[in-house]
This record gives structure tokens, sequence and C-alpha cells, in this order.
């Protein structure tokens, strides 16, 4: 089965979490923690910096690493390193997305979350942002 690398950015913000809802492909619609691609030979935090700068045309500081995250889907196996972030621009503008959305700790489970991100709101539901 093909392997996908990918990064993504768990973005706070007072006590907030942004949420992202696809604006393409097969998952349209579903929320995900925005990021992508890590390409061949890029470093995780390197790939989560270019990937927000294209998609929500923001810049980020990436704090820490918070956890990875295996996933099969049935086309494909994903591996998602998750990193704590936070926009170091004031502003951001979705490019890829339909919505977006800053929930609380408490408000994670209102949305249809991607199924491997649903593996990350645990690990976020006991973590202080």
């Amino acid at each position: 089965m093909k392997t996908i690398n990918v990064a993504a950015a768990i973005i706070c913000r007072d006590n907030k979490i942004l949420a992202t809802a696809r604006g393409y492909g097969e998952f349209k619609g579903m929320w995900e923690f925005p990021g992508g691609k890590i390409e061949e030979g890029e470093q995780p935090k390197t790939a989560l910096k270019r990937e927000i700068h294209e998609e929500l045309n923001a810049e980020i500081h990436v704090h820490r690493h918070l956890t990875t995250v295996e996933y099969d889907y049935p086309a494909f196996h994903l591996t998602m390193q998750c990193y704590l972030c936070a926009f170091s621009s004031v502003s951001f503008e979705l490019k890829e997305h339909l919505e977006a959305r800053w929930l609380s700790k408490t408000e994670l489970r209102t949305v249809n979350w991607l199924p491997a991100d649903i593996q990350l709101l645990e690990a976020l539901e006991n973590t202080d942002f």
C-alpha cells in the first residue's frame, strides 16, 4: 500500500484551535487540520510552513510536535506529523478550504472530521494550548 507523509498544523489562538473544511476531492466538506504533503527530502516543519503559506496565505510559528497519526485509508496509508503552532501573521485567507472555524476543546467533536484527524482529538482534549 502506498504511504503518504503529511504534516498538520494545530494552530492555536485564545484557547481555540483552527479547523478547516476541505474544498476539493473525495473528502470535500469534511473537516481537517490544515497542512499537506511532505516533499521528498523536506523536513516536516518546513513542509508545514510551506503548506500553510499556500493554503492560508499566512505564516506560522511551529512550537512543538504533538503526535504522529498512522491511518489506513482504502487507497493509501497516511502518516501525519502533527505540530502545535500559532499564526505569526495577523490574518489568513482560505485559498483551498470552504470554511474555517475556531473550536474550543469542548467544540472539537461538533464537526465532521476526516477519519485520520479524529484520532488526534483525544490528544488535543488532553493538551494545554
